[in-house]
């Protein structure tokens, strides 16, 4: 419920700081970061029976996803990889140790710079892009945190079904 003094402004920022904390915090589910903290090395590449995913894939994924959105959102050329081959790790394990820290660094910095489009007063929330067939930065926001939530889950799960989630 709004307060009568208001304004749209005090609205919108209110909007965009709950997004941050989706993106960001661990409210309803784990955060990301939290996911993946203390992981040992050797457990990255593990698939466990049944389950189609190893830990790997699943950040691959997510870097991926969360690229792909972000410079859909920022940039009317681009391009998404093809699905769904170029959005799933073919590797079970990351090659080296490495390419692990380059992908946790590039979910990073990819959330940092769309949380820097939603801080950008200049960026309308609800104003569908020039490009694409409706979408928004409010939307962007909601399914990022939606995906992302719903792989962090299944890290979690794979982490406890391999003895390394003492949460």
């Amino acid at each position: 419920m709004t307060q009568p003094n208001q304004t749209v402004e005090d609205i919108n920022s209110a909007v965009r700081k709950q997004l941050i904390s989706l993106l960001t915090d661990s409210n309803a589910h784990q955060s990301f970061d939290g996911a993946v903290k203390g992981l040992p090395a050797e457990l990255r590449g593990v698939k466990p029976d049944k389950l189609p995913y190893s830990i790997w894939q699943l950040v691959d994924h997510i870097r991926t996803v969360q690229w792909d959105i972000l410079e859909f959102s920022r940039n009317a050329d681009h391009q998404s990889p093809p699905w769904p081959d170029g959005f799933w790790a073919k590797e079970i394990a990351p090659p080296n140790e490495d390419a692990w820290q380059q992908a946790l660094d590039q979910i990073l910095k990819d959330r940092t710079d769309f949380i820097g489009l939603l801080n950008d007063p200049q960026n309308d929330l609800y104003a569908p892009f020039a490009h694409g067939d409706g979408q928004n930065l409010l939307r962007e926001a909601l399914l990022i945190g939606d995906h992302n939530a719903y792989h962090i889950g299944e890290i979690i799960i794979i982490r406890r079904l391999l003895g390394a989630w003492k949460k």
